[in-house]
């Protein structure tokens, strides 16, 4: 092993520095499976939480909002919700993706019998559901009936009318116990014809409901990210300073299971005050810290406690550090040189520079448990934005901007309590820039041909398993690994 000329003498071999993704080859090994399909890429995100597809979507504001993030759930992946709006907006996104899918609703939206039929429907399209459970007054919690979609009269006269004249009155409703299995409350809904089933003790008191498209749901997906109670999984970022804590407090208590502090230089004195804090309050939540792009740097989050570790400094494409303070490292030994400091005692994140698919199993093989994605799932119709059609040429684009561009610094701070916060941004020179994409349709399109392609590799690695694989590679890298010349290069990836 080469020793970098830094204090610490982290370690990487010599053949990864300056290099990153097309830079190398893998030596095909002697194929295992028999098809793609059997291949598990089951990796670590964090100390306590795997995914079945390893692809976290990035904290952008033209990235990851609720759509994306339960997207990106519903695939295996998970999303991180960005910060760029009020602590109110993003806890909602996470409690809409929290109650959007689950094993059991535990605590569902519920309107008392008085209410309207007007509030019901505003009800219904603020909460994106069908059905409400109608409660005998606001807050009892006692159920009274169901009121669904089709209960509700669509035509003109009615809208004041109360929803206790539609809703089926819970005499007539078929209700399960507080702590019914999945198989008994599907077999229940079955035969009695229902979709939804409401749970309630025996003062009738609403304990939760279930959905039948949940559990339909649950067995088409095995592979969607789910916490311990069949609920997708989800994160959320905050800043360092300012009301990050605040915030931190709203989205847990929305159901987050994972917190981002995300800055631009996590190996910093900024970013050990913000954990510090952030620990003393909540201990127990899971929390992923960066961004870093040395091994010094993954050893300082790993000192602070991080439960996963974003490792990446300027080879986004929406970023500019580079280009404007000259900082940063090459993305494959910033990937190797954090493996090599801490190995696995704490999952790394790669966090940029990813252009093609096999860049995301190259980062996994050398050192990253994860990959997030910021450009490569933009301009897809879940990412935040509209599409806008080039007049010149016609074609769909959206936009895609980096977190420090001017335009993201100034929709996130505009409302903000904190005028000096503005007022330094805008005295800070930009390092993100906003930029056109090319439209790309579904997200869920790109994730499966990514789960495919990512498939194919493990099975050009001589594996059945990402992890089997993986544990190989990481170990030995040069044993697998080619080391390209310019002309190979050109031969490899110039198309």
């Amino acid at each position: 092993m080469a020793r970098l000329p830094i204090k610490t003498a982290m370690k990487v071999e010599k053949e990864f520095l300056g290099k990153t993704f097309d830079d190398f080859l893998l030596r095909p090994q002697r194929g295992l499976v028999s098809s793609r399909r059997q291949v598990d890429l089951t990796s670590r995100l964090s100390r306590h939480y795997d995914l079945s597809l390893p692809i976290v979507s990035a904290n952008m504001d033209s990235v990851t909002g609720g759509v994306m993030a339960q997207a990106l759930a519903l695939e295996g992946g998970v999303g991180i919700i960005h910060r760029g709006m009020s602590i109110e907006e993003q806890a909602r996104e996470v409690g809409q993706i929290k109650r959007s899918h689950g094993y059991i609703v535990e605590k569902p939206f519920c309107l008392p019998r008085n209410a309207t039929i007007r509030e019901a429907r505003l009800f219904t399209r603020k909460h994106h559901i069908t059905g409400i459970l109608i409660e005998e007054a606001l807050g009892s919690q006692r159920l009274a009936g169901l009121l669904s979609n089709r209960d509700m009269p669509w035509f003109e006269g009615h809208e004041d009318r109360r929803v206790e004249e539609f809703m089926t009155p819970v005499d007539r409703l078929v209700t399960g116990s507080p702590g019914i299995s999945m198989a008994e409350a599907e077999r229940m809904m079955f035969e009695r014809r229902i979709e939804k089933l409401p749970l309630v003790d025996k003062d009738r008191h609403i304990r939760g409901l279930i959905s039948k498209k949940d559990l339909i749901l649950t067995r088409q997906r095995p592979y969607s990210s789910k916490d311990k109670k069949g609920r997708l999984l989800v994160g959320a970022a905050v800043g360092a300073h300012g009301d990050y804590l605040e915030r931190a407090a709203e989205l847990i208590h929305g159901g987050a299971d994972i917190l981002v502090i995300d800055i631009a230089h996590g190996h910093s004195d900024v970013m050990k005050k913000a954990v510090e804090a952030f620990r003393k309050r909540f201990a127990e939540t899971e929390l992923i810290c960066g961004n870093v792009g040395t091994g010094e740097g993954a050893a300082f989050l790993k000192e602070l406690g991080a439960d996963g570790i974003k490792v990446g400094i300027g080879p986004g494409r929406g970023c500019r550090t580079r280009l404007e303070t000259a900082s940063g490292v090459p993305q494959l030994q910033a990937i190797r040189e954090a493996w090599c400091a801490i190995e696995d005692s704490v999952p790394l994140i790669a966090d940029g520079g990813i252009k093609d698919d096999k860049d995301i199993f190259m980062a996994l093989i050398c050192g990253a448990s994860s990959v997030m994605l910021g450009s490569m799932l933009s301009g897809t119709d879940e990412a935040p934005g509209h599409v806008i059609v080039d007049p010149a040429s016609g074609q769909k684009k959206k936009l895609y901007r980096g977190m420090t561009s001017p335009q993201a610094v100034l929709e996130v701070l505009y409302d903000t309590e904190h005028p000096e916060d503005l007022e330094e941004a805008l005295a800070t020179p930009a390092e993100g820039q906003e930029m056109q994409v090319p439209y790309k349709g579904s997200v869920v399109d790109v994730l499966r041909r990514i789960r495919g392609h990512l498939a194919s590799s493990v099975s050009y690695a001589g594996g059945g398993t990402l992890c089997e694989v993986r544990a190989k590679v990481v170990r030995d890298p040069m044993s697998y690994l080619i080391v390209l010349s310019e002309a190979s290069r050109r031969e490899s990836y110039e198309r």
